[in-house]
């Protein structure tokens, strides 16, 4: 049997046990996809993580814009939902890690990627798309560029040239003689290492994560005929439970990522002693 390798997903293969054909195992191509648009070999591009990643961007913007457009004091429905998830990322996120001074000018930055990160995390359990946007490096990476550029800028704004410096590598003169083994460590962990990690950390999580799900979704299938459909039935289960736990990820991770992100911004913002 032979099958798209950038396409092969459980319901697009007639290979089932006893058949004599392989387990169609995800690997590297289950993360790889046609062009809509355009080739390889062209300006032009387009394909399905980034029509994901604009009707997400849609979505989103469409959402708190109903929610919005005609606030009230007693709030309707897609108001309150709105609210609730602004108001959570503001004093639950925000607040509670910059403060409420430093970091009201933040929170639209912070909601907008907190919501961004989730939406292109849910795509994995979405009918059809079923495919998480941060599960390509690529998406992370840009995010974790922003704000490892306000990050950076941030801290030269207020501590000046010498002080960003002493930010960076954590200058502290009472180390004596290890002092400048100490900076350098500091120094390449705190701008190589913790924005690299801030990005990987999202991508691995829903690469992994998304793994399993086509591992168990492909194998339901695969075992479908004969004895096998009694453990096609647990594989299904299994299908179900990784649902059920991707949800509560998809979920934590948009947390974890903006939560690390207001964890720079403080730290930007906070005299080194």
């Amino acid at each position: 049997m032979s099958a798209d390798p950038t396409q092969v997903l459980a319901f697009e293969t007639d290979c089932h046990i006893f058949d004599g054909c392989g387990f169609p195992a995800p690997g590297l191509h289950s993360f790889l996809f046609k062009p809509l648009l355009g080739d390889g070999d062209s300006n032009l591009y387009f394909n399905k993580t980034m029509l994901l990643a604009l009707l997400g961007s849609i979505i989103i913007v469409g959402f708190f814009w109903a929610a919005f457009r005609k606030p009230k004091v007693v709030p309707g429905k897609l108001q309150m939902v709105a609210e609730t998830g602004y108001d959570f990322v503001r004093r639950g996120i925000v607040y509670e890690t910059i403060g409420k001074k430093e970091g009201e000018k933040y929170v639209p930055l912070v909601v907008s990627l907190f919501f961004f990160v989730w939406m292109m995390n849910l795509w994995s359990i979405v009918p059809l798309a079923q495919f998480p946007v941060t599960s390509i490096i690529s998406y992370p990476l840009v995010l974790a560029l922003i704000v490892y550029v306000l990050w950076v800028s941030l801290t030269f704004k207020r501590h000046g040239f010498v002080g960003a410096l002493k930010n960076f590598t954590g200058y502290d003169k009472s180390l004596g003689p290890v002092l400048p083994l100490a900076m350098l460590i500091e120094f390449f962990s705190n701008l190589i290492v913790r924005p690299f990690t801030h990005a990987v950390r999202l991508f691995a999580n829903m690469f992994a994560g998304h793994t399993l799900l086509l591992l168990f979704t492909i194998a339901s299938w695969y075992l479908l005929n004969g004895i096998g459909i009694a453990y096609a039935s647990v594989s299904f289960i299994m299908v179900l439970v990784m649902t059920a736990f991707e949800l509560f990820i998809q979920a934590l991770q948009a947390y974890v990522f903006v939560l690390l992100t207001c964890s720079f911004i403080q730290g930007a913002l906070a005299e080194h002693h």
